[in-house]
């Protein structure tokens, strides 16, 4: 099975517009939910989660926001399958080292997705594009619903819902953002960002989530706990704190514009020369680099580079996607010279960044307007 054949394509994806899209990647809401009165997945022998399976899959497959999307068990999909739901964050990489009993059901526009059997029995979870928190929350709220009326759910009059871990015990909610912020990554002020959040209750972490590196100057602020504070409650704080930063890495960007000028064309036009010019480039150099030209981009300094354009390559060069692109198994030092080649041709037809020191900048193309980022060029 080629699960590439059912997922959107990725210039599809990339042109989705959302609310203050030129940060705010994507917002997600992750509920964690068991059955009762049975082993959760991590406890479970493999009969049990058999088991778990038959029974959650043709409920999940029925409710009206599943249907006509995609359904299949971990043990159907490829490696390579695998890590293009992870590269395309559709699912986690615990649920793409899983196999027997395990399952993923997929909305046909992609924003739902249910994990069967990964930490919990189930972890839905749904992405919306840009800031849009309180509206992931109303989807995600919706498909519970439908759920638990039709399969029961472990729940606590005194703790809430039951989960694997007991950090998500409680009301089982995770509301997190991803957000680009090279603005105050270079400007040196993330670490006191972080802190920060980190007071506050929120968790900080990389690309693909916990444990893992930020890549591309992508973080994904997050809640902590779950438990004693309602989901609403939950959602607008971390929704207050983001839109706080976004204001952070605006202000970042335009002193940066102000006072260094230099070292920072200097940083897109390095970015813009490498990504041009180069016949081999890792994964993660090339991440960092279109990070550069995203923020250029964002700047004014490439009036004609579509910003889609530039987003579509974050996804389009990681390992899986260009082994899928090329319909073969490659080693990293064949992946690294495609993929240099893909991002020469993609970019082949880019003007040189238009940047000078002297040259005043349109404040409509330095500061964010909430109203622009709504739709795509």
């Amino acid at each position: 099975m080629n699960i590439n054949e059912f997922l959107i394509p990725t210039q599809e994806v990339c042109r989705r517009p959302g609310p203050l899209d030129r940060i705010v990647m994507t917002s997600r809401v992750r509920l964690a939910r068991n059955l009762q009165e049975t082993p959760f997945p991590g406890h479970a022998s493999k009969q049990e989660r058999e088991a778990h399976l038959k029974k959650i899959k043709p409920v999940v497959e029925s409710v009206a926001p599943m249907k006509k999307g995609f359904a299949e068990e971990l043990t159907n999909l490829r490696d390579l399958d695998r890590q293009l739901l992870v590269e395309r964050h559709l699912i986690s990489r615990e649920l793409a080292k899983k196999k027997q009993g395990a399952a993923l059901v997929l909305s046909a526009d992609e924003t739902l997705c249910v994990m069967i059997n990964e930490e919990d029995h189930l972890r839905m979870q749904t992405i919306l594009p840009g800031l849009q928190i309180k509206e992931a929350w109303k989807a995600i709220n919706k498909l519970d619903t439908m759920l638990e009326a039709k399969l029961p759910i472990a729940f606590s009059s005194r703790f809430g819902y039951l989960t694997a871990c007991p950090t998500n015990i409680g009301t089982g909610i995770r509301v997190s953002a991803m957000l680009h912020l090279p603005g105050l990554v270079i400007a040196e002020q993330m670490q006191q960002t972080i802190t920060a959040v980190n007071k506050l209750g929120l968790a900080v972490r990389g690309l693909y989530g916990e444990g893992t590196e930020a890549l591309a100057n992508v973080f994904q602020i997050s809640n902590q706990m779950t438990l004693g504070e309602t989901e609403l409650e939950i959602i607008e704080r971390l929704n207050k704190v983001v839109l706080q930063i976004i204001e952070n890495e605006e202000n970042a960007r335009a002193k940066l514009l102000e006072t260094k000028p230099e070292m920072l064309f200097n940083n897109i036009g390095r970015a813009y020369g490498i990504l041009t010019n180069a016949h081999t480039i890792s994964s993660k150099e090339a991440k960092n680099l279109l990070s550069l030209l995203r923020l250029g981009v964002d700047l004014g300094h490439f009036p004609d580079m579509d910003p889609a354009v530039v987003d579509e390559l974050f996804i389009v060069t990681e390992p899986a996607h260009i082994q899928y692109g090329e319909a073969k198994r490659m080693t990293p030092e064949e992946r690294d010279i495609r993929r240099a080649s893909l991002l020469r041709e993609r970019l082949s037809d880019s003007p040189r960044p238009k940047m000078t020191v002297t040259e005043p900048l349109d404040e409509s193309e330095t500061s964010l307007n909430p109203e622009k980022d709504t739709e795509k060029d």
